[in-house]
């Protein structure tokens, strides 16, 4: 059983969930944890032939349905079409917490979470930076990581969603070989092997301190750390071609110090299709690769790719 976020009502998350549905592309069986009503005018108004019903509790759940757990937070009046809202950013957040929290209880195997917009988040919780962080936040959880997949790149993050300077600061020892370890784990439920390639900091990783010390001192101190505790490693290698080898086989993941460093490449091979898992926690989830795309929303034009590959993951993890 799957716990889907129907994510920000203004944005796609309801048109992708119920297309999913109505074309038979989900792995099992699936509950909504959401508003019932967004869900009904968004089938109304995309004219999507898909039965709903309103789940009492985490066990009553009827095949052949989509089954919501109606939070009863937004009403059909609340929608906001492809505008920031406030209602629909705190609702968002509530989905997500509560789908943790089933989890967490073990009545649900995996979360999947459709897009949370971050802007309309902030209006009610200020400090949030993304789902990782407030889920890893709920669960207790201080070491996680961000990973991106495909089926032709697999990547992880030192940092995500800090600024520029910040993410600089953040590449030390220590958290490089955390998330190391944290992408070898992970890798090895993914692939016949883990050999994990570390991207360097600064141009040329650092051309022997000519452009920054970060890379010899942090990144390669962490990678050899984790080469002692027998992990396949190697770095820090340029960015600029650590990519290209990975994707044509010589590593099987690789570890980037910061958000764009990994996004960029895996939204350039596959924008559509890669899933963001979630590393660290004690549960299982996965998520799209993308937002909430308020310009196409309620249209009928949403991809659903990226969000059928992240049930499939979530499967697959949930199964071991």
């Amino acid at each position: 059983m799957l716990g889907v976020t129907m994510g920000d009502a203004s944005g796609v998350g309801p048109e992708i969930v119920l297309k999913a549905h109505q074309e038979n592309e989900l792995p099992c069986d699936c509950m909504v944890i959401g508003d019932h009503a967004i869900l009904e005018l968004a089938r109304e108004m995309l004219d999507l032939h898909v039965s709903m019903r309103r789940m009492k509790d985490a066990d009553d759940f009827q095949p052949g349905c989509l089954n919501v757990c109606d939070m009863g937070l937004l009403q059909g009046s609340d929608l906001a079409v492809g505008r920031i809202s406030r209602d629909a950013g705190q609702a968002a957040l509530r989905y997500v917490e509560r789908a943790t929290r089933l989890a967490l209880s073990g009545s649900i195997d995996a979360m999947v979470t459709l897009p949370v917009n971050k802007e309309a988040a902030r209006l009610t919780e200020k400090n949030f930076t993304g789902h990782t962080e407030f889920i890893a936040s709920i669960c207790g959880r201080t070491k996680t990581a961000m990973m991106l997949a495909c089926d032709k790149l697999i990547v992880t993050h030192v940092s995500t969603h800090v600024s520029q300077r910040a993410a600089i600061e953040n590449v030390k020892a220590d958290r490089v070989h955390e998330v190391i370890r944290l992408t070898e784990e992970m890798v090895r439920k993914l692939r016949p092997r883990a050999r994990i390639a570390v991207a360097g900091l600064n141009p040329h990783a650092g051309e022997g301190n000519a452009f920054g010390t970060e890379d010899r001192c942090e990144i390669e101190a962490a990678v050899m750390r984790a080469r002692d505790e027998g992990l396949d490693v190697c770095g820090p290698i340029p960015a600029d071609t650590v990519f290209y080898q990975t994707v044509h086989g010589r590593y099987d993941a690789v570890v980037c110090m910061y958000h764009d460093q990994g996004h960029i490449p895996v939204k350039l091979l596959d924008f559509d299709g890669a899933v963001n898992v979630t590393l660290g926690l004690q549960i299982v989830r996965t998520s799209v690769d993308h937002g909430t795309a308020f310009d196409i929303a309620y249209k009928g034009i949403a991809s659903t790719r990226s969000f059928v590959n992240a049930c499939g993951m979530a499967v697959k993890l949930a199964r071991g």
